[in-house]
């Protein structure tokens, strides 16, 4: 059997892959959830975007689900679903802003710091095979690098915000 003519050649326009920092840190958040979702998770009854949301709740109790989207980079629904899983196997505790009682702030429960605490150690082994191959200075610069990344796309979706609310704005007047 013979592979025709342009079989197996990559498809016209298409990104390559193998040079796209985007599909490599891709790649590299894959690869280091994969133990979670495959075990870890199961185990615990735990979906990733759960355990994202605890580890936000964890480093700043407190906060309001808008910040637990802006920490973790998730977006509003995918949080909003995460945090509604936790609070129905009772690992959130929830508080009214008695600054703005539209507002809701957030902390880890008894039941879910005692999970965090059992969790922690599995995720700094993960986190210390991922960055193994790494010395001080490298895993310092890749921090910085990393950061500096986030804070462009922040700084691009800002950009972006004016223009789709504009976008929404004409549908709905057009749905009217």
């Amino acid at each position: 059997m013979t592979v025709a003519e342009g079989e197996g050649a990559a498809a016209p326009g298409a990104l390559p892959i193998d040079e796209s920092l985007f599909f490599k840190l891709a790649r590299v958040v894959n690869l280091t959830a994969r133990p979670f979702t495959s075990g870890i998770g199961r185990t615990h009854g735990l979906a990733l975007n759960e355990w994202r949301a605890m580890l936000v709740l964890a480093s700043h109790p407190g906060v309001a689900a808008t910040d637990v989207a802006s920490i973790s980079g998730l977006d509003k629904m995918t949080v909003s679903r995460a945090l509604a899983a936790l609070d129905r196997h009772g690992r959130l505790r929830k508080l009214r802003d008695a600054a703005d009682a539209r507002r809701t702030l957030l902390w880890l429960s008894p039941a879910g710091l005692k999970l965090m605490q059992r969790m922690a150690p599995m995720a700094r082994e993960r986190e210390d095979a991922l960055l193994a191959g790494l010395n001080a200075p490298e895993r310092t610069q890749l921090a910085v690098l990393l950061d500096q990344l986030a804070q462009q796309l922040l700084r691009a979706d800002e950009q972006t915000e004016p223009l789709k609310a504009k976008q929404a704005k004409r549908r709905r007047a057009a749905n009217a």
